[in-house]
């Protein structure tokens, strides 16, 4: 997989996500869901930047952990934001029921590039 590239896609739609709540759903969200659109796309960026130190650490360790935490990161940003986005565009709140799983394979995500910098085997 080539981390960075996905890390830079992710960005990229993120920043559609995030232009598209403030601009096209700020009239039709309430204040409340406006905030949780807000912290979906705000840990989707952050994760989006996580992808891109994957791929930057792809290319110093050869470590299978590298690997978790990109699979991870893209986890947490599917299921984390994704439930976000899906809760703020629907108003129906069982899809805040997911976003603790996001948020564990996030957890996962940094865990996993820790391991990564402290066991890899430096690429040669």
């Amino acid at each position: 997989m080539n981390w960075f590239a996905a890390g830079a896609i992710a960005a990229g739609l993120g920043i559609v996500l995030g232009a598209f709540g403030a601009h096209a759903l700020k009239a039709r969200l309430t204040p409340e869901m406006l905030a949780v659109l807000e912290t979906g796309v705000r840990y989707h960026m952050y994760h989006a930047l996580a992808l891109l130190a994957v791929g930057w650490a792809a290319t110093r360790w050869t470590s299978a952990a590298v690997g978790v935490a990109g699979w991870a990161f893209l986890f947490g940003i599917a299921i984390f934001s994704g439930s976000l986005y899906l809760l703020a565009s629907t108003g129906v709140r069982a899809w805040g029921a997911m976003t603790p799983f996001g948020g564990l394979g996030f957890i996962v995500g940094w865990l996993a590039l820790a391991w990564a910098a402290l066991r890899g085997n430096p690429v040669l």
